[in-house]
């Protein structure tokens, strides 16, 4: 069972990236997923969550209105559509699933992350002023 992030990156207050994650080893269609992230000091953080057919979507308020998260899978691929970066988005980025629910109801929040089954290894963004 494996995640695997990319597409981060240094980009300017402003500008727009997207993180895809590629899973591979599990139904992908199956469950929930989302993305995390943790920022230097701070508790790993749910950012965003997606049902299993990608008909329901959550996001913390942090980010809402400037991320999309979204799935395709038949290519076993999730997706962030992050625009408008600002500094404070600087962090690790990291796509997880519990393995066990099919809404994303539940993927954002600090306490979010004690409930991940499977991780990938992190992609970092960083955001200039």
């Amino acid at each position: 069972e494996q995640l695997v992030e990319s597409g981060g990156g240094l980009v300017q207050a402003g500008g727009s990236l997207r993180l895809s994650c590629v899973a591979s080893g599990f139904t992908f269609d199956d469950y929930a997923i989302g993305w995390f992230r943790q920022a230097p000091g701070k508790e790993r953080e749910g950012v965003s969550g997606i049902s299993s057919s990608g008909g329901s979507t959550y996001y913390a308020d942090s980010v809402k209105g400037r991320f999309t998260i979204s799935r395709d899978n038949a290519k076993n691929t999730l997706y962030l559509q992050m625009n408008n970066l600002k500094p404070e988005d600087t962090a690790v980025y990291y796509c997880a699933t519990d393995k066990f629910s099919s809404d994303g109801v539940w993927y954002t929040g600090v306490r979010a992350a004690n409930f991940m089954k499977v991780w990938g290894q992190g992609t970092l963004v960083t955001v200039s002023s």
